[in-house]
């Protein structure tokens, strides 16, 4: 099953909770549908991939910690067969090891237990809105030999394609857009996260990581670190 997202407005929007605990699938799915989302559920990875061949999902919220085939486990079956479902992970000791293999494997965010319903639904909202937005206008957006096409959403380095998740080409998007400019971090955040509230999450660090990984090739830095402050994006010397 290869899904890449579906509706885009959260009445429409169908989330699946899988976590071993009753309370937390309870609460979330109670919480998202007062939010207008539609709700299923599952206790663990192996009832959820039961789950997902009779009904697809625009969202996944994921626990990390589950008997059977644990949240890691179920990511990383989803993503090696091509379902590139947008998936949120739950951490419930929010160690940085756990939430880097959650995000190398393909998660788009993570929440720590114990989390506030107010925030969670914020991420699932801006999840939605990234995995389904739409370019207006096709542009086509270059630095050096790096180009980001925004109605076909893919991205070329030295004319290959490089295979980036919906979060990692929001980020280059946003960079890119503002190529040349230092943004800081509360502006990514905002921009491509939709935080706009204080918080010590290290998501925009990792993910930065990621895409100097897959860009920087052939002696090529694109991104570059200014610190104490953000990021900015510049053609290779």
């Amino acid at each position: 099953m290869a899904n890449s997202g579906g509706s885009s407005g959260p009445g429409k929007a169908h989330v699946l909770v899988v976590d071993d605990e009753v309370g937390v699938r309870e609460l979330l799915g109670d919480a998202l549908r007062v939010a207008g989302y539609s709700v299923s559920s599952a206790p663990d990875g192996m009832s959820a991939l039961t789950t997902l061949r009779g009904q697809r999902a625009d969202l996944l919220i994921i626990d990390i910690n589950m008997p059977v085939l644990d949240g890691f486990g179920l990511l990383e079956q989803l993503r090696n067969k091509g379902d590139l479902t947008p998936a949120l992970m739950l951490s419930a000791r929010g160690e940085k090891t756990d939430i880097t293999r959650g995000l190398r494997l393909g998660a788009d965010d993570y929440v720590t237990k114990p989390f506030g319903l107010e925030e969670l639904l914020l991420r699932v909202a801006a999840i939605l809105r990234r995995s389904h937005a739409i370019a207006v206008e096709n542009s086509v957006l270059h630095c050096g030999p790096l180009q980001l096409d925004e109605d076909q959403h893919k991205v070329f380095l030295l004319e290959e394609e490089v295979e980036l998740s919906p979060t990692e080409f929001k980020l280059l998007q946003e960079l890119m857009r503002n190529k040349g400019r230092v943004l800081t971090k509360s502006t990514l955040l905002r921009e491509v996260w939709e935080i706009d509230f204080e918080t010590e999450t290290s998501v925009l660090d990792t993910y930065i990581s990621y895409l100097r990984k897959k860009l920087n090739r052939d002696n090529l830095e694109f991104i570059r670190t200014v610190r104490g402050v953000g990021y900015q994006i510049v053609e290779p010397a």
